[in-house]
């Protein structure tokens, strides 16, 4: 009963952030110090919640495969380290210049790319899907080594940014989790087989889910007050994430189709255009990264990200796939009175 709850809590992902992000926010206007200390207290425990039971249905082991598809995954680095990065600053630089914390938050997802469900949409769309593992594994290992030094460049010290810290984070919400979730891995998969581990996945991922919900909402209502305080410019937030998602989404679909083969370039759209947004939170919401109205453009692009894997996919099936035009899939669906 507990694994169909946490499975249908994975599957209403978008809306248990949604509900998470309001409740947060609204609760956090009514709670003293004294609920915020505790708040406090429990992101680091829900942190490993939220990560650790992902690490476990990620095979690291995957890079080793990297010169067999090099094409994918060496194209899905080179947008995810080098050009995502600077179609975030220049996002930041336009719609955060007077935010710093939203800049940082969007700075986050860029920089930390893949996620399970970039496995998950290729193989829905008919892509590579052993490239895209090999991509998962390539990129998040990519990341926790490239994002210190990025942020350390990025991030004005005006804001409080130690890079040390930053390190430590990254050891107790990625490092320990991974070899943590490393080992479980091994250990499930010694026992149960790989049958029985793919079995268990959809509850881990929705344990992941509930980590996430609980964090959607330790965040928001520790910050609550200086989030509600300018309403206006915290919903617009939703602006430059939608425009990050489009532009590197259109360049992994322009890099795909010039030099990969169809379902290598499908397998790179979703190595490029899913971020990891759950690490991505949890260094947000981590004590000692400063600012923590960071996590709110993180949060906001669960709304995003999932609706974007979803349009692609349907965009596969009904114009490529059936080799239609867009006018052509229009009047199909919608037949001239």
């Amino acid at each position: 009963m507990i694994g169909e709850a946490l499975r249908y809590l994975k599957s209403k992902l978008i809306y248990v952030v949604v509900g998470s992000l309001a409740a947060g926010l609204l609760v956090g206007q009514f709670i003293g110090t004294t609920t915020q200390s505790w708040l406090q207290a429990a992101i680091i425990p829900v942190l490993f919640v939220m990560i650790y039971p992902m690490m476990i249905t990620i095979d690291l082991r995957e890079v080793l495969s990297i010169r067999e598809h090099f094409g994918p995954v060496g194209a899905s680095l080179l947008i995810n380290f080098g050009i995502a990065p600077l179609v975030a600053i220049g996002l930041a630089r336009l719609f955060f210049a007077g935010n710093p914390a939203y800049a940082i938050g969007l700075y986050l997802i860029a920089l930390i790319p893949t996620s399970g469900m970039t496995a998950a949409w290729t193989g829905l769309a008919g892509g590579d899907l052993e490239a895209a593992l090999v991509a998962i594994a390539a990129n998040l290992i990519a990341a926790v080594f490239v994002l210190p030094m990025y942020l350390s460049v990025l991030i004005s010290g005006d804001v409080g940014f130690d890079p040390n810290a930053l390190y430590r984070q990254l050891a107790i919400v990625v490092a320990i989790p991974m070899v943590a979730g490393t080992l479980t891995r091994r250990i499930l998969l010694g026992r149960y087989g790989m049958e029985g581990f793919k079995r268990l996945k959809p509850t881990f991922g929705g344990i992941s889910s509930f980590g996430v919900m609980l964090i959607v909402f330790i965040a928001m209502a520790i910050r609550s007050e200086s989030i509600v305080s300018d309403p206006v410019a915290s919903a617009l937030t939703i602006v430059p994430l939608v425009t990050f998602y489009a532009i590197v989404l259109a360049i992994g679909a322009g890099i795909g189709r010039l030099f990969l083969t169809e379902p290598q370039s499908v397998a790179l759209v979703y190595a490029t255009s899913m971020r990891n947004l759950s690490i991505a939170l949890a260094i947000a919401a981590a004590p000692g990264f400063p600012p923590a109205e960071s996590v709110l453009p993180i949060a906001l692009a669960y709304l995003v990200q999932p609706p974007l894997g979803a349009v692609y996919m349907q965009y596969r099936r009904d114009f490529v796939d059936e080799e239609r035009s867009v006018v052509a899939a229009f009047h199909a669906r919608i037949p001239r009175l």
